[in-house]
């Protein structure tokens, strides 16, 4: 089976890359590392490294407190960062700089992972949520390194697509691979297709442990400042026809606050220019954070600015924090929603709309503690808007709920730490 899988990725490769080359046409970005999605272009470790894999930009935030504890613990270590996304690695090297070296994970083919374990030498390889690539899980068997799925999570329809190629994934789960999982429902779901169940335990979801820093709070401080009483409003990782929705909700926001911003922020940078498009054909008045200067000092807008398109990448928290309300995007249309927990720590009233997919528990919480509202349309997110802009006490409450669910379940990074560290302690010192 993975003769033939492998056969099937060489095939598709050229196609892959092809697509990439494409997407550079809009976004630069795509072409910064090319070598590297083949396991070139990149200096082997000078002794054997952490390596941690977040496939995207959302991953790669979550995994932010695992990195800087490792860091903290291993500062003689080298670590690694891979990820499959431009604006992931482009948040990686935002968040990290040059502590971490944030690389590309080349395609799954034999090949193409036996030089990158080579030239990496992973002394543990850390792979967040549900990433299975067979031809990497099997040259780290080969090559004795531990592998780890922190903070995993395999939904009931997964499973089916796993058992459907059983003899192709089941091999993935060998004696050297641990199953970290967000919830007992996830680990009995991974025993279910393969994994050790005396391997396989539950820590909880890492992005817990995800906490704003004091600088991020004050750049949002210091925005919500510079635009002065004017109530804000966010959309923040949209996607294609949330923009739209997100407008007819502000349109009809508008008529009771005439001064309402909001801040429209796309999840994907390939896509700045034609939400820059829809914002001319709706005929809002609108600025782009790009030509709106840094953080600091350049937050102020024109009076007459009806809607901030930000168009820059790794603001998003900072933005978080200098709002009144945080639509969070991929909700509204069948994409799963990304992470709600980034506003609710922040002690921001969150919405939400109704595909949750990619944090059902997490939205399960928020929303029976309050803390989140679910809307399923322009009309009832604008409603909602209106009612939290009307009531600031509410707003506080929902704020005040949200910080406290992340808080009663913090704690997963510390249980992390002590399934990783045993495999840390077997690398000779004078290697690390």
């Amino acid at each position: 089976m993975r003769l033939l899988y492998s056969a099937l990725v060489y095939l598709l490769r050229p196609a892959a890359f092809a697509v990439v080359l494409w997407k550079g046409l809009r976004n630069r970005l795509y072409w910064v590392g090319l070598r590297e999605r083949f396991a070139y272009g990149f200096s082997p470790s000078a002794a054997p490294a952490i390596w941690v894999h977040a496939v995207s930009l959302g991953e790669v935030t979550a995994a932010a407190p695992l990195i800087r504890a490792l860091r903290a613990r291993h500062p003689q270590t080298p670590l690694v960062l891979t990820t499959a996304t431009p604006t992931g690695r482009a948040r990686a090297q935002g968040l990290f700089g040059t502590s971490v070296a944030a690389r590309y994970l080349p395609y799954d083919t034999p090949g193409s992972m036996r030089r990158f374990v080579r030239r990496v030498r992973p002394c543990v390889a850390i792979i967040l949520e549900t990433e299975l690539w067979p031809n990497l899980f099997n040259e780290c068997r080969r090559r004795g390194v531990p592998v780890v799925l922190a903070s995993a999570r395999l939904s009931e329809k997964s499973v089916l697509q796993y058992r459907r190629f059983e003899g192709l994934f089941r091999p993935v789960f060998s004696e050297n691979t641990f199953v970290a999982a967000q919830s007992p429902q996830d680990a009995e779901r991974f025993v279910s297709i393969g994994a050790a169940p005396g391997s396989t335990t539950v820590i909880g979801n890492i992005k817990f442990d995800v906490s704003p820093d004091a600088e991020t709070i004050r750049h949002g401080r210091a925005l919500r400042e510079a635009w002065e009483s004017r109530p804000v409003w966010i959309a923040g990782s949209t996607h294609a026809g949330e923009e739209d929705w997100a407008l007819t909700a502000h349109a009809q926001l508008k008529r009771d606050h005439p001064d309402a911003l909001l801040l429209l922020v796309p999840r994907h940078p390939e896509r700045f220019q034609s939400v820059a498009d829809l914002l001319t054909r709706r005929g809002f008045r609108y600025e782009r954070r790009s030509s709106s200067g840094g953080l600091g000092a350049g937050g102020t807008l024109p009076p007459d600015c009806q809607v901030l398109l930000v168009d820059t990448v790794g603001e998003l928290s900072a933005l978080y924090a200098a709002v009144d309300v945080a639509f969070v995007g991929g909700s509204l249309v069948p994409v799963g929603g990304h992470n709600l927990l980034e506003p609710a720590a922040l002690g921001v009233a969150v919405i939400t709309g109704p595909y949750q997919s990619n944090g059902k528990e997490i939205a399960r919480l928020l929303l029976q503690e309050g803390a989140a509202i679910e809307v399923a349309d322009a009309a009832a997110l604008a409603r909602v808007i209106r009612e939290l802009f009307a009531d600031p006490e509410r707003r506080q409450r929902a704020g005040a709920s949200g910080r406290s669910v992340v808080e009663a379940n913090r704690g997963s990074v510390a249980r992390l730490l002590e399934l990783i560290e045993p495999a840390l302690a077997k690398t000779p010192a004078d290697a690390r």
